[in-house]
């Protein structure tokens, strides 16, 4: 996030990859670390935000686009490139949307792993449908009468990959803009669980360069991965299993 160059009291936010619980890099957006960078941004009346995002998990992704819309500021949405799953729910707070014609939004059904009986999967199928029905509020909240909830369980069931008059065409976008330069900074392996990704997006994200990584940041990661795993042995044995 940074302050606007052109002297407005204005903001800019970057999402250019992964919705995530536990940040691995600075590439990464979790609801703490947006919402600490929101606050440090202090009284602005406008923020203007870019999108690049393959998605990721569905409670950080509700959480950012909440406070987005809790704020006072006006909020500009540009999806410069990609906005999948729970980033394409992030874009739904904008108050303005833009997407240029070479951009895409992805809609789908959550999904997640897990493991138990029959109760207990039954039960998180019913689980799933509740979290799936709070995204389709958001994004019929946005679209108004130009989508009914019938073609937005259609799209949903189908992993639907919009482009941008498309986007426009049900709503779920304001502006089409001119193509632009597509920002590659798209997460290859969680494209590779989505169904229906589109060649020439698998493509740019496959061939896109590789960053090393540094001694303290493989520590870095590693020391996130004990403490999220640390996290979930305590809930399930300390609490009793509550999350699986």
């Amino acid at each position: 996030m940074k302050m606007s160059s052109d002297g407005s009291n204005a903001a800019d936010i970057f999402i250019y990859g992964d919705i995530v619980s536990y940040r691995w890099d600075e590439s990464d957006t979790s609801a703490s670390s947006f919402k600490e960078d929101l606050d440090n941004l202090g009284d602005v009346s406008t923020i203007n935000l870019y999108i690049n995002s393959p998605g990721g998990s569905v409670f950080e992704g509700i959480a950012i686009h909440n406070m987005l819309k809790r704020h006072k500021a006006k909020v500009n949405v540009y999806v410069d490139a990609l906005a999948a799953s729970i980033a394409s729910v992030i874009a739904m707070a904008g108050d303005t949307i833009y997407m240029p014609k070479n951009s895409m939004l992805m809609i789908h059904n959550p999904w997640t792993f897990t493991y138990g009986n029959a109760a207990e999967l039954r039960k998180m199928a019913d689980d799933l449908d509740r979290i799936g029905n709070s995204s389709k509020q958001t994004y019929l909240q946005k679209a108004g009468d130009k989508l009914t909830e019938e073609k937005l369980q259609e799209m949903l069931d189908a992993e639907t990959w919009l482009s941008a008059d498309e986007a426009f065409e049900y709503g779920l976008c304001d502006v089409v803009q001119e193509a632009n330069q597509m920002a590659a900074s798209i997460n290859f392996d969680l494209l590779q669980k989505y169904k229906n990704v589109p060649k020439n997006l698998l493509n740019l994200a496959q061939n896109q360069p590789k960053n090393a990584v540094s001694d303290d940041e493989m520590a870095k990661r590693k020391r996130i991965a004990e403490e999220a795993k640390a996290n979930l042995a305590y809930l399930d044995t300390i609490l009793g299993g509550l999350v699986k």
